[in-house]
């Protein structure tokens, strides 16, 4: 009988919400052919903006490697800013995807310059320092998250707005996702934007199902 890969993806905040929405992508991929569960990270702040944030999420996460180490075949960091990776990857021998690098590694195979949408300018800096870590400056059109505040816009319209400044200011040709909070956005923002649009989750997915194999 063959064995039913079985991948778990940490949310490193707390938020359940959140939460839920990572486990509905994942379901929706993996149709089957392999189990991906969403849990979020105990002890956790609700988001992770800051360094301090990301501190504080270590010993969850620490906690749920260890406790699914020999269950699971592989694991997935669902926060954009890939925090605590050094970490988790010294204590499992099973990969271990980032859906922030995921990302930008597959966002500069498709295009020439890529932009990273994020939901608040507090993470900008983080997330600038991320793709420096990864050797992705040059591939970098920019970092830019809504400035639309006006209560009358829904969140899909802001982050369209921001693709689009980064398109014609920034001369971006794929847009990333920059929070696993923005999953299930792609596939409209694409359609809308008429450019490559990326799910970090999804690509994550895309990346760890071929290291399984």
């Amino acid at each position: 009988m063959k064995k039913i890969r079985k991948i778990l993806i940490i949310n490193p905040n707390s938020d359940l919400e959140m939460t839920r929405a990572i486990q509905e992508t994942a379901d929706h991929f993996a149709k089957g052919k392999f189990e991906a569960l969403c849990q979020h990270t105990p002890g956790a702040p609700k988001f992770i903006e800051t360094r301090e944030d990301e501190v504080l999420a270590a010993s969850g996460m620490i906690q749920l490697v260890r406790e699914n180490n020999d269950k699971c075949d592989a694991f997935i960091i669902a926060c954009h800013c890939d925090p605590n990776m050094d970490s988790i990857k010294k204590i499992t021998d099973k990969p271990v995807v980032g859906i922030g690098e995921a990302s930008m590694r597959i966002a500069s195979m498709l295009g020439h310059r890529f932009s990273i949408i994020q939901t608040t300018e507090e993470s900008v800096p983080l997330k600038e320092a991320l793709v420096r870590k990864y050797q992705l400056q040059d591939s970098l059109a920019s970092v830019r998250a809504p400035r639309d505040i006006s209560p009358e816009s829904n969140n899909e319209e802001k982050y369209i707005k921001a693709a689009r400044a980064a398109m014609a200011e920034d001369r971006a040709d794929v847009i990333v996702l920059g929070c696993a909070g923005l999953t299930g956005l792609d596939k409209r923002m694409q359609k809308e934007l008429g450019v490559p649009v990326l799910d970090g989750v999804i690509c994550a997915l895309i990346l760890t199902t071929a290291l399984i194999r």
